[in-house]
């Protein structure tokens, strides 16, 4: 028994990985090629999505948003876990790194369930609300530019619908944010949502440790 949650050394963390992680073959070859990649660091660990996957499935949706997609490993992720009629908005604005993705959606044969929309996220966002898809989705994950955060957040608790779940990436900033308000901008600004996320009446609440941290925010 613990009354805290307990710090993985590396031996245990691999200890957690060989007796859970089921990962497809697909996604683990996207993650074996992004690893090389000089900015591979940007990606989710393996049981991180396998964790995103299964609330996908636990609250059976069929309509996700993705907010930064990177090479494409969580939204593959979320992707599978998705019924065959699913769907997932992916926004991002590289085409370079969404190339990646793209072919491994093709290899994994979901890559009519994702919707990739290459623009300015904020944009996209915008533009499904007034597009009259506010209140449509069941899921949605951030982890694009930390400093857009909070207006990435207010969009997409708009357009979830009520008991819909919004997952934050990188909510502790590598244990950064556990201190004074930090002299880095993209830190300060995930200090100062969390604190937000804390205090709003909006949703129910839990702050998880796995990855660089993930919050679960449910739209009340």
């Amino acid at each position: 028994m613990s009354r805290a949650t307990l710090a993985l050394t590396p031996e245990l963390h691999q200890y957690l990985l060989d007796v859970s992680l089921r990962e497809p073959a697909v996604l683990q070859l996207l993650r074996e090629e992004t690893a090389g990649h000089p900015k591979g660091k940007m990606q989710i660990a393996p049981e991180q999505g396998q964790f995103m996957a299964l609330l996908v499935k636990l609250m059976q949706a069929r309509k996700a948003l993705e907010v930064g997609v990177f090479t494409g490993y969580s939204s593959l992720a979320i992707a599978l876990a998705l019924p065959d009629d699913g769907q997932i908005i992916a926004c991002d604005i590289s085409e370079e790194f969404t190339t990646i993705a793209t072919r491994y959606w093709q290899a994994a044969g979901v890559a009519h369930k994702i919707d990739l929309r290459l623009a300015p996220a904020a944009d996209t966002l915008a533009h499904l609300i007034a597009s009259g898809e506010h209140g449509t989705f069941d899921i949605a994950f951030i982890d694009a530019d930390k400093e857009m955060y909070d207006s990435y957040y207010e969009y997409t608790l708009r357009l979830l619908r009520p008991g819909g779940l919004v997952l934050i990436d990188n909510v502790l900033r590598g244990g950064a944010v556990a201190g004074p308000p930090s002299d880095n901008s993209e830190t300060a600004a995930i200090q100062r949502l969390n604190v937000k996320l804390h205090h709003d009446p909006r949703i129910r609440l839990s702050l998880v440790p796995i990855g660089d941290g993930l919050t679960l925010a449910q739209k009340i």
